[in-house]
């Protein structure tokens, strides 16, 4: 059996140790662009994120933005978010078409075994995330690793997404729920 390197199962949502050398060089890389873009002109932006992010075509964050590699990150045409988006991108990250995401927002595909003697090691984890097409999320929300927010949904500020949430609905709270159901 080949013998895989940390990246490979960083990507298969194995544990994996994030200070291997090629995650660090590859962590570098996506900050010094992260910086490009937030300190750049406006007009330079769309073409750093193309550089940054695995697809980006037709989207607009508002600098800052910060995530860990870019090349996880794909989003569907005319979406937005506000400023100080945080993409912890150690797994794939989706977002649809059409999702607005509000000031202040994490979404980090990254956890921590809860075993001390294992979190202690280095050992880390990411699981993907997903937010599907019409999603809005509101200011200061945190969505955790392997979390899907269904179409259509709108997820209230401040909420802390635990579990995935099904679409068409509005949901909220820490841990966030379901609230109540919107019509087509």
């Amino acid at each position: 059996m080949p013998h895989l390197s940390e990246k490979d199962k960083m990507l298969a949502g194995e544990l994996y140790l994030a200070g291997d050398e090629q995650l660090v060089q590859e962590r570098r890389r996506a900050k010094e662009l992260c910086r490009r873009y937030n300190g750049g002109e406006p007009e330079a932006g769309a073409a750093i994120l193309e550089e940054l992010l695995a697809s980006a075509a037709g989207v607009y964050l508002e600098p800052p933005f910060f995530c860990d590699y870019g090349y996880n990150i794909r989003f569907g045409p005319r979406s937005y978010a506000n400023h100080h988006l945080v993409i912890l991108d150690c797994a794939a990250v989706t977002i649809g078409s059409e999702v607005f995401i509000g000031p202040n927002v994490v979404l980090s595909t990254a956890g921590h075994p809860v075993e001390p003697s294992v979190r202690v090691s280095g050992l880390e984890f990411a699981k993907p995330i997903v937010l599907e097409d019409r999603v809005w999320i509101g200011a200061g929300v945190v969505v955790l690793p392997g979390v899907t927010i269904g179409a259509n949904t709108t997820v209230g500020a401040g909420s802390v997404v635990t579990r995935s949430i099904p679409g068409n609905c509005v949901a909220a709270g820490n841990p966030c729920r379901v609230l109540r159901g919107l019509d087509g």
